[in-house]
């Protein structure tokens, strides 16, 4: 299994917007082959500041759905929403509880 941290900065205008999207993002992939779980998250320190985690039973699974129109419909007006490039990191899971 693979996990996916992505690290994002919004513009103060696009906040509510970018949290609709990546909700109903979020809920599309749920559909998806190897799709395991989501997390969205807004830092305490920073409200501007969001992580995606997601976890995938493989990295080719999640590449999938990144080809798949669902997700790229969504992708141009999300990155209107950030003040600049997301951050990814992949992770191998270890132990899940």
């Amino acid at each position: 299994m693979m996990t996916i941290v992505t690290n994002v900065t919004l513009t103060e205008a696009g906040v509510d917007r970018w949290d609709r999207v990546m909700h109903d993002r979020v809920e599309a992939a749920r559909e998806r082959p190897g799709w395991v779980a989501a997390q969205l998250l807004r830092q305490t320190d920073q409200p501007l500041r969001r992580a995606i985690v997601g976890t995938w039973d493989t990295r080719a699974d999640w590449e999938a759905w990144h080809a798949d129109e669902a997700f790229r419909e969504t992708r141009e007006e999300l990155d209107g929403l950030q003040t600049g490039p997301a951050q990814t990191v992949w992770y191998e899971v270890v132990e899940l509880p």
